[in-house]
């Protein structure tokens, strides 16, 4: 009876260890978990700031296109071409790409260096259109990031960069874009770094807890590097005790048996 009850102690002790070990393997790897409890922010409309290194397409039209050809560059300058889907059929359009330079200023026809360097899309495009109403009447200028880019690195399973030809990406998006997180990845401490031209800043993000939803790092930048540090059952495994304890524990277990057996 003793023994019996002995059985049944161990039994629900073991029991206890599998519900709570469950727990917490889900508190570590599942995402969002709280996201019952977040309010949730407005997205609104993003858009990326122009940074030194971007390939800008600007694009002038005006209700005169003679008034505006000017501020294009002829059809044999152009040095590029990309497959545009209109929703019907793929058409071959060409176009030519301004570098935003170390100064924030790309170089425009006629109007010359313009800073677009640290203003949103937006705001570029209200400035270009000012330089250009020295010009022609009623402008309208579109601009459009055509490197954006950011790079995955860590215990991911596809690491490199992620370039889109959108400019607007989420750090689970490029998470998943890289094979999603291995085993291994660390979920509560993914280090994005950032450059804005005049400084780098960083900031670590816990992907596990919905508010990083609201942060100023859910959206990615041109250029983010982001790094998923490996979980501490990793870089056990990764040192010369953590590569060998499976065969630690089998000499173990084999010279206890063997020392049972001789005592007998």
């Amino acid at each position: 009876m003793t023994k019996f009850i002995m059985i049944r102690k161990i039994t629900l002790l073991f029991i206890i260890a599998i519900v709570f070990g469950s727990c917490k393997v889900r508190e570590k790897n599942v995402y969002f978990q709280n996201i019952g409890d977040v309010n949730l922010a407005t997205s609104g409309t993003y858009e990326p700031v122009i940074k030194p290194d971007d390939l800008l397409v600007i694009m002038v039209s005006a209700a005169t296109p003679e008034a505006a050809a000017p501020f294009n560059l002829t059809s044999s300058q152009l040095s590029s071409s990309e497959t545009v889907d209109t929703g019907t059929v793929l058409r071959q359009e060409a176009y030519t790409t301004y570098l935003v330079d170390y100064n924030g200023e790309v170089q425009l026809p006629v109007l010359g260096k313009v800073k677009v360097g640290g203003l949103k899309k937006s705001e570029a495009i209200v400035r270009i259109n000012t330089e250009l109403s020295k010009y022609i009447v009623n402008p309208e200028t579109k601009i459009r990031i055509v490197n954006f880019k950011v790079s995955v690195s860590g215990e991911v399973n596809a690491p490199g960069p992620v370039q889109l030809r959108s400019e607007r990406l989420t750090l689970p998006e490029a998470l998943s874009a890289a094979g999603d997180l291995t085993i291994n990845g660390r979920r509560q401490n993914i280090l994005i770094i950032r450059d804005n031209g005049a400084q780098k800043t960083y900031n670590y993000v816990d992907i596990t807890k919905a508010d990083f939803i609201n942060s100023d790092f859910y959206y990615l930048s041109q250029n983010d590097q982001i790094y998923v540090e490996p979980n501490s059952a990793r870089l056990k495994n990764s040192t010369l005790v953590g590569a060998n304890i499976g065969i630690l524990f089998s000499t173990i277990s084999l010279v206890i048996t063997l020392i049972t057996l001789a005592t007998r």
